[in-house]
């Protein structure tokens, strides 16, 4: 079968052909017929009242239960993946239909501006707005305030720990109810984890796909991935300081059997961690949040999969918000991959574990 990677690829040699040819833009182009491959909006739905609207000047589509409500509904925040430079409200629509139809809440799905043209902070900016937003005016979709749960996956799952972290420290706004991470990537500073060297190769998210994306939204140099992959803009001081939370004694063993070997600390260039300093600001990399910081968030979902370089980085992160006395319930797809919630309802591209990871979260979601 031919991976979404592999389409993506294609296409952009594609998109080269008719950048050269000064027609449009690589990157428009591969925006385009990616987004005309995963995304279906689906027709007008009987049970739900969808409309695209603007919070703080970004686009945001509500899906609203159109059946009465006794008292105030849950709202979902969604947060798409696609590596900070991809994804769409259409290629999330049939997912968040299905969200807001299980769990009988107020869905709103966001248009975030991406990568490399808005580069690191924008997404998140546009994500806590919207989220600023939908909290001070919750009553007015029949949501209840304080039960407004953020989600995301992948790139959605980096943007939904950093607005969670942004607005446990807050006392302006009410306070999220839960945390929804599905694969998310929480740190940029070791691309030698046991899920990234197990899984470097394993579609549809390469390791060195990974530090493609990171190093875009980041703003950094794409000259200098090989030196960021392998570890050359941390500095030993920081490779030491963040060890208690990064290293491999916090990855369970059952997770190393499929290869691991240790790396012995180098040191760092001055230049690629000058390029690519921001990953180390805790917007960007969850994972690196304070101890007063992690012990304030609400309780939380993880997804992981098998098979997945961000596997670990959701393990990473479990481990740090039990160690701070953060409920999480942990949902792990022994036969996932990356994207897997992208095919639970795909037609002949549909994965049954897809759609059990679909259903578990709207599971967590009821029972929150």
């Amino acid at each position: 079968m031919i991976s979404v990677e592999s389409v993506t690829c294609l296409l952009s040699i594609q998109g080269k052909i008719l950048q050269n040819c000064l027609i449009c833009s690589q990157l428009g182009f591969t925006r385009l017929l990616r987004d005309r491959l995963m995304a279906r909006r689906g027709p007008e739905d009987p049970k739900l009242l969808i409309k695209d609207l603007s919070f703080e000047g970004v686009l945001v589509r509500v899906y609203q239960p159109r059946a009465q409500s006794s008292g105030g509904r849950r709202g979902v925040m969604f947060f798409h993946g696609g590596g900070w430079m991809f994804g769409s409200l259409d290629s999330y629509d049939v997912l968040c239909r299905f969200i807001s139809k299980g769990t009988e809440s107020v869905v709103i799905s966001v248009k975030y501006r991406l990568a490399p043209e808005h580069r690191y902070p924008a997404a998140f900016d546009d994500c806590l707005s919207t989220t600023i937003h939908f909290l001070k005016t919750a009553e007015e979709y029949g949501v209840d305030p304080s039960s407004v749960i953020i989600s995301g996956d992948s790139a959605g799952g980096n943007l939904t720990a950093a607005v969670c972290q942004a607005l446990v420290v807050r006392r302006d706004v009410p306070q999220p109810l839960a945390q929804v991470l599905i694969y998310p990537a929480v740190q940029a500073l070791d691309f030698h984890l046991p899920s990234y060297t197990q899984n470097s190769a394993v579609p549809i998210l390469y390791r060195e796909r990974a530090a493609f994306y990171m190093i875009n939204y980041v703003g950094g140099d794409m000259q200098m991935m090989e030196e960021v992959l392998d570890g050359d803009h941390v500095p030993v001081e920081l490779k030491m300081q963040f060890r208690k939370w990064l290293g491999p004694d916090n990855i369970p063993a059952e997770f190393k059997v499929r290869g691991h070997q240790p790396r012995v600390m180098t040191s760092h260039s001055e230049d690629v961690y000058e390029a690519h300093k921001e990953v180390f600001q805790t917007h960007f990399s969850p994972l690196l949040a304070e101890d007063s910081v992690i012990r304030l968030l609400p309780k939380t979902y993880i997804l992981t999969c098998e098979f997945d370089v961000l596997r670990d980085d959701g393990i990473l992160y479990k481990k740090r918000l039990e160690d701070n006395g953060v409920p999480v319930t942990w949902f792990h797809l022994k036969d996932g991959f990356h994207g897997i919630i992208n095919f639970f309802d795909n037609g002949k591209l549909s994965f049954e574990s897809g759609k059990l990871a679909v259903e578990n979260v709207v599971n967590f979601i009821n029972n929150v």
